[in-house]
């Protein structure tokens, strides 16, 4: 149980030589912190762990929310062989022998336990020599992992396993494990005797984002960079908190889940027409280190989908505000990305080009290739013209106001309409010119 020999050092080994977020890592339920949905009275894992009668689960969740620390809880808990090592270190030899170590347990009648911190750093073939133990209940798997099952982790695999979701932890979660943590004296920062002053509390709950390691790094730094005062007291202010916090990294995967939830909150956010909410999250993309090119290609994507001829000038804005960006580049090119942003969320909407290209989709995948009507092909030579090509065809020019009644779909699709026209923009002049030529024509709308 390498991962967790941290929290019961050898009796040589000095306690502060261990980071604080190991060190009063809990080894109780009751001291556990957070996830009451997973863990409270009466709840599934609650029971499983109480009962000891563990099953395969894979524990997803954000970093410091206690994925590794409810396995640390599972260890000292049951009466299951337990194995842990982490996926960054281990590879398919180590599988191996814990499979054959849980070969003898299980024919002594002792159950083994197996958790994988990260799991989704093992490729597939590592992940796949789990599936046949598993699936014979050789090993009970606990993977921990911060990154989404659906993308990370074998559908085989994941179809044998519960995911159970954990939750960024509450302000007032992580105001409970800092007090805890500044009063314990054996494990804690309790003969270091530090205060943190209100301002300097309220800031650690907040600015952790959930993450009960940020806070406890955070907590430790200010310790160790604080002097006592007269009376022998560090006293921990908001400056000395600031300065050991730093800047928290952003959580953002460019490969991964997060990436698809942000730049979905931004595409709805335009497309809700909220421009303070899509500035926001094209905030939050570009300084998690997105490549603004790729928010770029996105926004001319809107401009064509979600706006499109409602205001025909977005999709120009859009391709300008990437030509900007890639000319004079970061910093100061993502304004040029926040004012195409404005534009298209306070442009007026419509997705009509968007469904009327899928209707025309949908009908060629359904009629296939359909032959082009002999009046409107084209007649390069004598053979084709003497074959009909062209025979009939009606120049619009000559013709008053360029309107002429003439069927330009193969024979088979009629008159199809599949531009319907909003009443929002440009598209309700749109409208109305396409309302005026078909009654001049006799086509029906």
């Amino acid at each position: 149980m390498e991962l967790f020999e941290a929290a019961r050092p050898r009796a040589e080994e000095k306690l502060d030589l261990i980071p604080l977020a190991d060190r009063i890592r809990p080894e109780r339920m009751e001291d556990f912190v957070g996830q009451e949905h997973l863990l409270g009275g009466g709840r599934f894992l609650r029971s499983l762990i109480e009962k000891d009668q563990l099953q395969s689960l894979i524990l997803w969740g954000p970093p410091g929310t206690g994925k590794t620390t409810l396995a640390s809880i599972i260890a000292h808990s049951s009466r299951a062989h337990f194995v842990a090592f982490s996926a960054v270190l281990s590879g398919v030899k180590e599988i191996r022998q814990v499979v054959q170590e849980a070969e003898e347990h299980k024919r002594r009648g002792r159950r083994t336990i197996l958790f994988v911190d990260e799991i989704h750093r093992f490729n597939k073939a590592q992940q796949d020599a789990f599936l046949p133990h598993v699936e014979k209940g050789t090993i009970i798997l606990i993977g921990a992992t911060t990154e989404n099952p659906s993308f990370e982790v074998n559908s085989a695999l994941l179809s044998r396993c519960k995911v159970l979701t954990l939750r960024n932890l509450t302000a007032g979660e992580i105001d409970r494990i800092l007090i805890r943590a500044v009063q314990d004296e054996e494990k804690g920062l309790g003969k270091s005797k530090a205060e943190l002053t209100p301002e300097a509390q309220k800031f650690l709950q907040e600015m952790a984002h959930g993450d009960a390691r940020v806070a406890l790094n955070t907590l430790e730094a200010a310790v160790v960079t604080t002097s006592p005062n007269d009376r022998g007291v560090r006293v921990l202010t908001l400056p000395i908190v600031e300065e050991a916090m730093q800047r928290k990294a952003l959580l953002y995967d460019k490969g991964g889940e997060e990436h698809y939830n942000i730049i979905s909150a931004f595409h709805k956010s335009l497309r809700g027409s909220d421009p303070d909410a899509a500035l926001y999250w094209l905030a939050r993309m570009i300084e998690a280190g997105e490549d603004p090119l790729y928010v770029a290609r996105r926004m001319v994507r809107f401009a064509s989908e979600d706006i499109g001829l409602a205001e025909p000038q977005a999709l120009g804005v859009a391709l300008r505000s990437m030509e900007a960006f890639h000319f004079v580049g970061l910093p100061e090119g993502e304004l040029a990305l926040a004012e195409a942003a404005v534009y298209l969320a306070t442009a007026p909407k419509s997705n009509a080009l968007y469904t009327a290209y899928d209707r025309a989709k949908k009908d060629v995948a359904e009629k296939g290739a359909l032959p082009v009507p002999l009046h409107i092909r084209n007649a390069p030579t004598r053979l084709m013209k003497d074959l009909g090509y062209g025979r009939g065809y009606k120049y619009a020019h000559d013709y008053p106001e360029g309107i002429v009644q003439q069927n330009y779909f193969p024979e088979e699709l009629g008159n199809r309409i599949y531009y319907h026209p909003t009443e929002r923009g440009w598209e309700k002049i749109i409208g109305q010119r396409l309302d005026a030529w078909r009654k001049k024509i006799g086509r029906k709308s």
